[in-house]
């Protein structure tokens, strides 16, 4: 009898363990289909925040900047006071903070936190941005920042750049986004006065309007027509994070839910 009893108490605390454990999994399961909507920038904010790699690429394009910058300066026979064009964010100044705020809580980009962010005041340097910055300055040439933050962030924005004394960061050499997001009338004005020798960004929508609204393929095409380019007059800088390449590329400039986002992504991963 005891035995009995014994196995039928050892039968039902297995029989409970199991439905314990099935409830469980199904919770798991279930949690799992509920993506948090930035969860896969992950990876990318990390790498920013933590790789040594990116501060190596950083480094890198700045070194090459300064080369040019150095030559075209030596060989200078323009008429045109010379001048640099560069973007400010993920290329001067670093966002990624932005972007873990984003995941943390568990939003999309919004204009909202954007400019409250850029107000802030409390953005870092891209490694090796001051140095550039000013060698350029010391050579005699102008630095005109062209940004696509809003002009409400204009003071702010000049203030992030002077905590770092970086040269001509003033209402004349701030150019931020008024109506649209094309830089090109924006730099347009200044090459009427200036002979514009570089350009730095981390969009290559920052160099051209060539690409501008156009999908992976258009932009990879005009990339392989403009190669001479890169290295010689473009500056490009690493940004995982954000950019044409997925609003416009991955997602085709289309508005689509959370859920057809992360489909789009994992079809588009080549194997």
């Amino acid at each position: 009898m005891k035995n009995n009893t014994l196995f039928i108490g050892l039968f039902l605390l297995i029989l409970n363990g199991c439905a314990n454990y099935k409830q469980s999994k199904d919770i798991n399961i279930n949690t799992q289909t509920q993506v948090p909507i930035k969860e896969h920038t992950v990876l990318a904010v990390l790498w920013q925040q933590n790789a040594a790699e990116y501060r190596a690429l950083c480094h890198q394009a700045f070194n090459i900047a300064r080369y040019r910058l150095n030559e075209i300066v030596a060989n200078n026979k323009s008429v045109k006071p010379l001048a640099i064009i560069t973007d400010i964010d993920e290329t001067i100044l670093d966002n990624s903070p932005y972007s873990s705020h984003l995941i943390l809580n568990d939003q999309n980009f919004n204009k909202e936190s954007w400019i409250t962010w850029g107000k802030k005041e409390s953005a870092h340097l891209v490694p090796g941005a001051a140095e550039f910055i000013n060698h350029a300055a010391n050579l005699g040439v102008e630095i005109f920042y062209v940004s696509n933050r809003y002009d409400v962030q204009l003071n702010e924005t000049i203030n992030n750049l002077n905590r770092f004394q970086l040269a001509n960061a003033d209402k004349d050499h701030v150019l931020l986004r008024s109506e649209t997001s094309g830089k090109e009338d924006r730099r347009q004005k200044i090459k009427d006065l200036y002979e514009v020798v570089l350009l730095l960004g981390d969009n290559l929508s920052d160099f051209d309007d060539v690409y501008d609204e156009q999908n992976s393929e258009q932009r990879n095409q005009h990339v392989k027509n403009m190669k001479d380019s890169f290295g010689s007059k473009f500056i490009v800088f690493p940004n995982p994070m954000y950019g044409d390449w997925e609003t416009k590329g991955v997602y085709e400039g289309k508005s689509i839910s959370e859920k057809n986002k992360n489909e789009l992504r994992i079809k588009k991963l080549k194997q």
